[in-house]
């Protein structure tokens, strides 16, 4: 038997890291058992539906690795509503479903309470396809349904307590838990790992594919993905959009590992690892039953670490987004024919030990490429105190003083500023800092200065001192 899996997210909003982590558990077994990975679009909402989500679903998985062309589909639900009709049709007719025109406001007066379940009132009723009528799945009443699942064991339920439950309107579409079913069946689908949330729905999606003549497939169901408040991530509240850490600067390898170790963890005290020994190592039944934290501090350090892997020139290539700016990532403050290309080649090593995500680059550099730098009020009112005016105006002397424009020179010349004031170096370069980049944090003071030349310095503390 030739494994198949599948993906089948809603085209109705950002790609959420959950979708993300459980599209690369399924790529992986795939891949493992020389299987075949299909994506399935489930647009049956039409109303929520937009063709953009559509794309930028097919956008997040290139960006992740599961590039399109080297997976099945992607195959769209909506086309497959005559097989979803068939099936609710031939249930109804082989008596597995019955029709019930119960109104939630009905089952509640009958049962007392608005927590019961429905209480299969219309079963034995006889009523046949009609307005305001939804088709019903007929449950059994005795026995149980055990659920094969690779990461929970043998979940267990009681049929008595699963409800007569819906699985086509009274239009004929059909509900999410019979689309699903069929759409799983049509395509061979033999492997079934999502997340957890949908545990409640598989002894019922299971009493389908059984009904319908189908072996059900293996399932698997991974832990939740939670905030730091142990909160289920929700698009809402917290920062979910796989696209959003794409823009921000996050690398495709530095979120393949970190979503990896989401409720599983490689072999060994170690987190970061070759996505080749994430793939050898991989066993979805190692995966973790407990909710997965999703800790945006964590993930922000590994991918610092996957930047400072890079060579220089990955890290200036990988860069140039921020540097030009494209349809999803703002354009950088300077204008097109100020930045110098050799001039970042060669801030760039300084840079890249100092950001973690790739859109801090551009506040580190550009003072570089800007007619006057970007003043930041906090950074001003804390360098520009008391004696800062001294210390500019002695800075500005020796800056125009020095016979070769180089980092040691200009370190030294600041340095005999600072002695002569009973400075140490720290508090004699902040108001020079905050002159000439704008911020009080930034890349090393002295490459930086010579970097940005003699004239440029020297007008700009000059600029600063007028403010004072």
């Amino acid at each position: 038997m030739t494994v198949r899996v599948r993906f089948a997210p809603s085209p109705t909003g950002m790609f959420h890291v959950g979708g993300a982590r459980t599209a690369l558990q399924n790529w992986i077994y795939a891949q493992q058992h020389g299987g075949v990975f299909v994506l399935r679009i489930e647009d049956t909402d039409a109303a929520r539906n937009k063709p953009e989500w559509t794309e930028g679903i097919l956008a997040a998985l290139d960006w992740i690795g599961i590039e399109r062309g080297t997976y099945e589909g992607p195959y769209y639900q909506s086309s497959y509503a005559p097989d979803h009709t068939a099936a609710a049709t031939r249930l109804y007719g082989e008596g597995k479903a019955y029709y019930c025109d119960c109104t939630r406001d009905d089952v509640v007066a009958r049962a007392g309470n608005k927590h019961s379940g429905y209480d299969g009132f219309c079963r034995d009723r006889g009523l046949e396809a009609g307005e305001g009528r939804a088709l019903r799945f007929r449950t059994p009443d005795e026995g149980e349904t055990v659920v094969v699942d690779l990461v929970r064991g043998k979940p267990t339920f009681e049929n008595k307590l699963i409800e007569d439950f819906v699985i086509a309107r009274s239009d004929g579409s059909a509900v999410f838990l019979l689309a699903n079913v069929v759409d799983d069946m049509s395509m061979g689908i033999n492997h079934v790992f999502r997340a957890e949330e949908h545990l409640p729905n598989t002894p019922k999606q299971q009493l389908l594919w059984e009904a319908l003549g189908h072996t059900p497939p293996v399932w698997g169901h991974v832990p939740v993905i939670v905030n730091e408040k142990r909160q289920k991530l929700s698009k809402r509240r917290d920062k979910v959009a796989l696209e959003s850490y794409r823009d921000e600067g996050y690398l495709a390898a530095a979120m393949r590992n970190y979503l990896m170790l989401l409720g599983w963890a490689p072999s060994g005290d170690r987190e970061i690892v070759p996505w080749s020994v994430i793939e050898e190592e991989f066993k979805l039944d190692e995966v973790n039953h407990a909710p997965a934290f999703f800790d945006v501090k964590k993930l922000r350090a590994f991918n610092g670490e996957y930047i400072r892997a890079l060579s220089v020139s990955e890290f200036t290539q990988v860069c140039a987004p921020w540097l030009t700016g494209t349809e999803t990532i703002p354009a950088p403050p300077w204008a097109p024919a100020k930045f110098d290309a050799e001039i970042f080649a060669t801030i760039a090593p300084l840079a890249q030990t100092r950001i973690a995500v790739l859109a801090e680059i551009v506040e580190n550099v550009d003072f570089l490429f800007l007619d006057e730098p970007v003043q930041e009020e906090a950074s001003w009112a804390k360098a520009m105190k008391e004696g800062a005016a001294d210390i500019l105006d002695g800075a500005a002397a020796a800056f125009a003083a020095l016979p070769d424009w180089t980092a040691d020179s200009l370190k030294a010349a600041l340095e005999a500023v600072g002695e002569a004031r009973g400075l140490k170096l720290g508090k004699t370069q902040a108001p020079v800092r905050v002159a000439v980049t704008g911020r009080t944090i930034g890349l090393p003071l002295f490459e930086s200065v010579e970097l940005l030349g003699r004239d440029r310095t020297l007008a700009r503390i000059s600029a600063a001192r007028a403010r004072l």
